[in-house]
C-alpha cells in the first residue's frame, strides 16, 4: 500500500461564530459587544483578560474579535507579547488586543502598565490573554494588579460530548459518515483540542476519497501505522 498523502485543508480564518462556545456563551457575547461597539466609553467594560491552557482557543477568540472589530469600523491594534518593546499605540478609541502577556518582556510591561494609565484618555481598550489567571503572572506587581482589575474570564475547555457532537455534525456536512467508534477511539487516545481533531477529519475524509472505503477504525489504524499523528 503506497504512503499516505495528508491533504489537510488550511483552518478558515478565526470568527467568533466558528468558536465552538460550549460552555464559554457568555464569554462569546462579551467579546462580540466589545468587538460591536466602536468606542470603549459604551462598553460595560472597559478591559478583559481572558485566559486559558495552550489549545484552549484563546489565540483564536482575540484575532477574531480584533476581525470583528475591524468590520465594525473601529480602530484595532493585533500585537503579539513578543514584539513589544517599551511603547505600545495611541490611537484614539482603539481596541489594543495582546496575546501571551505572560511573555512580555519588562520594558514592554512598563509600555502596557503605561496604556493602562492612558486609556481611560484616549479611549482605547485592551483585550489580553494569557495561560493562567492574573495572580499566576510572573509580571511586575503593578501590571499584574492591573490586569487582575479587567472583566476576567476562563475559557472553559469542551467536554468529550461537545466534542464527539462536533465531529459527527462537521462529518455529516461533508456527507459523510463517521463511526462511533472512530470518534471513541480519537477522544480516548487523541489529541483532544479541537483543532488537531479536525485536522485527523480532514485525513479521514482525503484517504476515504482516495481508497473508496468508509471511514472505519480499521481505516484509522492504518493511517496511524503510516504515520498519521492523532
Amino acid at each position: 500500500m503506497k504512503q499516505l498523502v495528508l491533504d489537510i485543508r488550511p483552518d478558515a480564518p478565526p470568527t467568533l461564530e466558528n468558536f465552538v462556545a460550549g460552555a464559554n456563551a457568555e464569554l462569546v457575547a462579551m467579546l462580540s459587544l466589545q468587538a460591536s461597539l466602536t468606542t470603549a466609553g459604551q462598553l460595560p467594560a472597559r478591559h478583559l483578560y481572558v485566559w486559558g491552557a495552550p489549545g484552549s482557543g484563546r489565540s483564536h477568540l482575540l484575532r477574531a474579535t480584533v476581525a470583528m472589530a475591524r468590520e465594525h469600523g473601529r480602530p484595532t491594534h493585533l500585537l503579539a507579547a513578543e514584539d513589544i518593546d517599551d511603547g505600545l499605540p495611541e490611537t484614539a478609541d482603539a481596541l489594543v488586543a495582546i496575546d501571551d502577556v505572560d511573555q512580555l518582556s519588562a520594558d514592554a510591561q512598563i509600555g502596557l502598565f503605561n496604556a493602562f494609565n492612558r486609556s481611560r484618555g484616549n479611549g482605547q481598550s485592551l483585550l489580553l490573554t494569557g495561560p493562567v489567571a492574573p495572580l499566576g503572572l510572573r509580571l511586575r506587581e503593578d501590571l499584574r494588579t492591573r490586569i487582575g482589575q479587567c472583566l476576567i474570564y476562563e475559557v472553559q475547555p469542551l467536554d468529550d460530548d461537545s466534542r464527539a457532537t462536533i465531529l459527527a455534525t462537521l462529518a455529516e456536512r461533508r456527507g459523510l459518515r463517521l463511526a462511533d467508534e472512530v470518534v471513541d477511539f480519537l477522544l480516548r487516545h487523541g489529541r483532544r483540542e479541537l483543532s488537531s481533531l479536525l485536522a485527523v477529519l480532514d485525513a479521514l475524509d482525503a484517504a476515504s476519497l482516495e481508497r473508496k472505503r468508509p471511514i472505519t477504525l480499521p481505516l484509522l489504524r492504518e493511517m496511524i501505522q503510516q504515520g498519521l499523528e492523532i
